[in-house]
């Protein structure tokens, strides 16, 4: 009795596990796959490889919080009083 309650236990958590969303390396299988379509035999297995084993493009790099003062300033240039306070604060607080 007791080895069949751990066994519907497992059952169950692995069920729960299945259920999960699917990690990048999921998706990446996934993608590649729908874009191998049409492609047979060594020229699927080649274009998996090259398609699995690329790295994803690089995301821009984020900008400091200097670098967004500057590019704010020149934005705003003609703006005064009130008009520039609000530009300057809507600016800098966009990400």
């Amino acid at each position: 009795m007791k080895k069949l309650f751990v066994a519907s236990l497992i059952l169950s958590l692995s069920g729960a596990v299945l259920a999960a969303e699917p990690t990048a390396q999921q998706n990446k299988m996934k993608t590649c796959n729908a874009d191998a379509a049409g492609k047979k035999g060594d020229e699927r297995k080649a274009f998996m490889k090259e398609c699995l084993s690329a790295k994803p493009a690089a995301e821009a790099p984020k900008m400091t919080q200097q670098d967004k003062m500057k590019k704010c300033n020149a934005d705003a240039s003609g703006k005064k009083g009130d008009e520039r306070k609000a530009f300057m604060k809507e600016c800098l607080s966009n990400k």
